[in-house]
């Protein structure tokens, strides 16, 4: 049964880390729903290296170009610039704030529900009154709007928020179009998600055990999987239909999790 779960939290990771609907909130609240332990957080920090590994692997082709590129190419030096630049908010405020995130607002339904609503109802407004959007290719996008949208991942740190989510309504506000926000938000996760896998590895590297190698394994496979699946037709389905259907569906269950607290439910 433990692996059969494990198989599910993975597949949940995968499908929600790229989609604007916050995975952390997505497996905090699976995990508590099923029962499953996860002693220092260690099944959690490991999986997410599958989702980690899977955009890596979607843009393999894209980040050897830049590697290769750096001595000389200035397209792949501007963009590596671009990245750095709007990495830098979340090393800075992921520092020091992260620990008071994850013992405090992770232990709290209720953060995480208030996140789902207010965060769905802003997508909807800014889906309705964006700016009129500038930048079409996420490769392009000038400094100082790759800082703001890196700005805005910040907010991420509250579970619930969603850090695909955030970055892409920040792209929509500096002005990039919803595939261009997207994709941009796919670039950025690749050093978020790694140095916060590295700083939540190095937290937890007490509690590695051989005894659940397989559950590990098993989610780890299950979440790249997943993740390969979900982020090209992502991108086709916002190209079509815009990021409204994800702003209800965080609307949705974040009432859904309100009325759950009323009844008594929780961690």
């Amino acid at each position: 049964m433990s692996y059969l779960l494990a198989a599910l939290l993975g597949i949940l990771q995968g499908v929600t880390e790229f989609l604007p609907v916050s995975s952390t909130a997505h497996l905090l609240i699976a995990a508590h729903a099923i029962g499953y332990e996860d002693p220092g957080g260690i099944f959690t920090v490991m999986i997410q290296l599958g989702s980690i590994l899977a955009v890596m692997w979607l843009y393999r082709k894209k980040i050897l170009a830049v590697v290769m590129g750096l001595p000389s190419d200035r397209d792949a030096q501007r963009f590596a610039l671009m990245i750095i630049v709007a990495f830098i908010p979340a090393v800075v405020v992921g520092g020091l704030f992260s620990s008071y995130v994850k013992t405090v607002l992770y232990e709290s339904p209720l953060v995480i529900a208030t996140a789902f609503v207010i965060g769905g109802i802003v997508m909807l407004i800014v889906e309705r009154f964006r700016p009129e959007p500038a930048v079409v290719d996420a490769e392009k996008t000038p400094l100082a709007q790759a800082f703001g949208v890196g700005a805005c991942q910040t907010l991420a740190l509250v579970p619930g928020v969603s850090r695909s989510g955030a970055t892409i309504v920040g792209g929509m506000l500096m002005r990039l179009d919803r595939p261009a926000a997207a994709e941009f938000s796919f670039f950025l996760a690749m050093p978020t998600m790694t140095a916060a896998f590295v700083k939540s590895l190095m937290e937890v590297e007490g509690h590695l055990a051989t005894d659940r190698a397989v559950e590990i394994a098993i989610g780890f496979v299950m979440a790249f999987l997943a993740s390969v699946a979900v982020v090209r037709p992502f991108l086709g389905f916002v190209r079509r239909a815009g990021f409204a259907p994800f702003a209800w569906y965080r609307i949705g269950i974040g009432l859904a999790l309100f009325g759950a607290i009323a009844a008594g439910w929780g961690w």
